[in-house]
């Protein structure tokens, strides 16, 4: 039986980190209740058989039970700002996430990671980079396991931890040993004001971190901190004395500390001027934490790169398809565009892009010059495929489609020799998927079903 401690928690949000979150505080003593909008949220017939006793309010959220609980944890996916949270708040009740409570239990050192874009690719470099320098690592938060049922697994050397804006507005207690923000670039504009709000989200990350690194090449990502703390920057440019950058040797581009040359770029499996700063991010990330050079230089030349992160799925009539879905917002997708559009270019190849879904309120019109330079025609899926058309006023030929199946026919009826068909939305995906891995997952499968059906 467990001794009942210090007043009731009220967790918001089923879902795994919901269920992760009632699992550690019921673990610890505390009383808790559950209370999700939704009618029939996931996880509910796993949380009513192995708690039967926690009390569940669905269909809403409950302004008299948070009134009533001496602490609330939001799930990310609830915005603080509703107006029963934010009158518990103002009431003085603590809203906090699940990445809270455990940087509340933890010593142990932390690599936090944040951005627009790029996240999930560093972090899991990092976790890569660490297990093959001996190390005990945890990779969690905004990527794979939910961050308290890492605890479960025991003592860790390291964390690597992705913290997506969300989970930073509800963290007060993070002391990361260094903290980065990758990029920043518009994204989640219907849960914020504007940029300033969500930069403000962003740079929580730098709160009493013990060092810090920064993309030289976006000035946004840059704290407003002392400059006495440590630190170090990346960029795509030539590195001053203890940075990383890009120098050139004998006219080919090598990944660069100052003025040491350290691997050339062409070692590299994964492409595009995104992943050689993702790559001389995770060097100066991994020098802060002590990590050998010798294991990170060999992790860069052996990771090809992440599942739907312009994964190339097919190559058929000197055609390439790039699964891009994880792109979800536009930087992401600028990214992708000009990463590979540079690199098919010299051949003349030219990129059909297939893009659209739920928008999230962003302004497309970045894209515009992007597929000017590097695009050959433009396809559009979704919801938001006629905001999307009418920002890009490139002097394309253009497709929209109700399916994706259609898009893929259309795309590969644009392509000509040498170029490449790239799935990278710039949206969200909850309109047609369940969620980014499922729409990459249809395309791939979709891609070669169309080749089976057309091969010659």
């Amino acid at each position: 039986m467990l001794i009942a401690r210090g007043g009731l928690r009220v967790v918001i949000g089923l879902g795994k980190t919901g269920l992760s979150c009632v699992r550690y505080l019921r673990g610890l003593g505390y009383s808790v209740a559950v209370n999700d909008t939704r009618e029939h949220p996931p996880g509910l017939a796993e949380l009513q058989s192995e708690f039967p006793e926690v009390d569940v309010v669905l269909g809403g959220l409950d302004g008299a039970l948070l009134l009533s609980a001496s602490e609330i944890i939001a799930s990310p996916g609830m915005a603080i700002s509703a107006p029963d949270i934010a009158a518990a708040s103002a009431a003085g009740i603590s809203v906090i996430g699940d990445v809270e409570l455990f940087c509340r239990a933890v010593s142990t050192p932390i690599i936090a990671i944040t951005g627009s874009n790029a996240k999930s690719t560093v972090t899991t470099l990092m976790g890569l980079m660490a297990e093959r320098d001996g190390l005990r690592v945890g990779v969690c938060g905004n990527i794979g396991t939910p961050v308290l049922d890492m605890l479960a697994e025991g003592q860790k050397d390291l964390y690597v931890m992705e913290l997506s804006s969300f989970q930073l507005e509800t963290t007060h207690s993070l002391t990361a040993a260094v903290a980065v923000v990758l990029n920043i670039s518009e994204d989640h504009m219907d849960r914020y004001s504007g940029m300033l709000q969500y930069h403000q989200a962003k740079h929580r990350i730098f709160r009493n971190c013990q060092r810090y690194v920064f993309n030289r090449d976006d000035t946004l990502t840059r704290p407003l901190i002392a400059d006495e703390l440590p630190h170090a920057s990346f960029g795509l440019n030539a590195p001053d004395l203890n940075d990383y950058g890009v120098l050139l040797k004998d006219g080919q581009p090598w990944l660069a500390r100052g003025r040491e040359y350290l691997m050339p770029v062409a070692e590299l499996q994964i492409f595009g001027q995104h992943n050689i700063a993702n790559a001389l991010a995770c060097l100066a990330l991994g020098e802060a934490v002590g990590l050998s050079r010798e294991a990170m230089l060999a992790t860069l030349r052996d990771f090809a790169g992440l599942k739907h992160r312009c994964q190339r799925v097919a190559l058929a009539d000197d055609i390439a398809w790039y699964n891009d879905s994880k792109g979800t917002n536009v930087g992401a997708t600028l990214a992708a565009i000009h990463g590979l559009g540079a690199a098919i270019a010299p051949a003349g190849g030219r990129l059909v892009l297939i893009a659209g879904g739920v928008g999230k309120g962003q302004d497309f019109a970045p894209l515009n010059d992007a597929m000017q330079r590097f695009g050959r025609a433009l396809v559009l899926i979704g919801q938001d495929a006629p905001v999307i058309d009418a920002a890009i006023r490139a002097d394309l030929p253009r497709q929209r489609c109700a399916s994706l199946g259609e898009a893929i026919a259309q795309a590969r009826a644009a392509a000509q020799p040498h170029d490449a068909i790239l799935l990278s939305p710039a949206c969200a995906s909850f309109d047609m998927f369940k969620h980014y891995e499922d729409r990459g997952d249809q395309f791939a499968a979709g891609v070669q079903h169309f080749l089976a059906e057309h091969s010659s």
